[in-house]
């Protein structure tokens, strides 16, 4: 196939390039450099089958994209940490709505499959636990996080809408919380945090009282899934992630216990609308695409460890 990735040099979106181009697929990949890396693209490069283009897909597309013709669409694109799009809110809003337009069109007028990558972070501050697919969620449409929240849920409600009008081959992942190589050290979320304070010998910052959880999915596991769904005939929201549920203040200890840090643990006020539990059901995921996450918490942060501590070398 021919393949159009958006948010190319992104954390997942890179993986999801290398994984592509392994398959054998030829890939377009673009990005602006927002939140994304050249150096993500880094194994890329040079490489026959991958071709990068600088753009904003909140804008009309260049003719070096539309020149093209696609097989598949996936639109991968958006700030996805609470750093970034709290720093981009209107980027972050365009990108999902006006972007997830302009790519729905390329699929439409190829008759392509569109994956979207939406997010767990539709679901909100959830009152249900763990998190399904048929759960429409507790957000706060108003609130400080709304600019990626509803960027997700407008992009999830105009994929099913060029689904039902033009019959566009669309698949949508709502992505739960994932980590590994790649991602920025300051970007904020948990994992390169942690790590950054930890490599650095200072204390950690946990918000609240450490007793909200997360659940974290190696992005190999992730990658595998979404290459799946790629492949599927499910037009409806799966979600992705793992399972396996954890409360801040014990992944916090695993961190502390992997890099051999002697910090301290401290605590600041809770962030506004912050979920208190996070947790995917993927029961959906195991019957539709017979998947399920492989990689240990412990083999992945070994390996995440492994790549902070090359980052943090580098940029002493």
């Amino acid at each position: 196939m021919r393949v159009l990735v958006s948010g190319a040099a992104g954390f997942i979106p890179s993986h999801m390039c290398d994984r592509l181009v392994a398959e054998g697929h030829e890939v377009v990949g673009v990005d602006n450099f927002l939140t994304g890396s050249p150096e993500n693209l880094e194994s890329l490069r040079g490489h026959p089958r991958f071709r990068f283009v600088e753009h904003d897909v909140s804008e009309p597309l260049p003719d070096s994209v539309t020149a093209w013709r696609f097989d598949a669409v996936l639109h991968m694109a958006s700030p996805a940490s609470p750093k970034d799009y709290l720093e981009n809110p209107i980027e972050t809003l365009m990108v999902g709505s006006a972007g997830s337009r302009n790519l729905l069109e390329v699929a439409r007028r190829d008759d392509a499959r569109y994956l979207l990558t939406s997010t767990s972070e539709c679901y909100g501050d959830p009152l249900v636990h763990p998190q399904v697919e048929t759960y429409w969620g507790n957000v706060n449409p108003v609130g400080p996080r709304s600019c990626y929240d509803e960027s997700k849920r407008f992009a999830e409600a105009i994929t099913m809408a060029y689904h039902r009008k033009y019959g566009v081959r669309t698949s949508i992942a709502r992505i739960f919380n994932t980590y590994g190589p790649r991602m920025q050290l300051n970007d904020g979320r948990v994992v390169p945090a942690f790590l950054d304070q930890a490599l650095r010998g200072e204390p950690l910052t946990v918000f609240g009282d450490g007793s909200q959880t997360r659940s974290f999915c190696y992005v190999s596991d992730l990658v595998e899934g979404l290459y799946r769904l790629l492949h599927s005939d499910e037009r409806y929201p799966v979600n992705l992630g793992n399972p396996i549920e954890l409360t801040i203040l014990e992944f916090a200890e695993r961190i502390r216990r992997l890099t051999g840090a002697n910090s301290t643990i401290v605590f600041h006020p809770l962030p506004e609308d912050d979920p208190k539990q996070r947790r995917p059901d993927i029961s959906k995921a195991k019957r539709i695409l017979g998947w399920t996450p492989k990689v240990s918490l412990e083999e992945g942060l070994t390996e995440t460890v492994a790549y902070f501590r090359k980052v943090s070398a580098a940029t002493r």
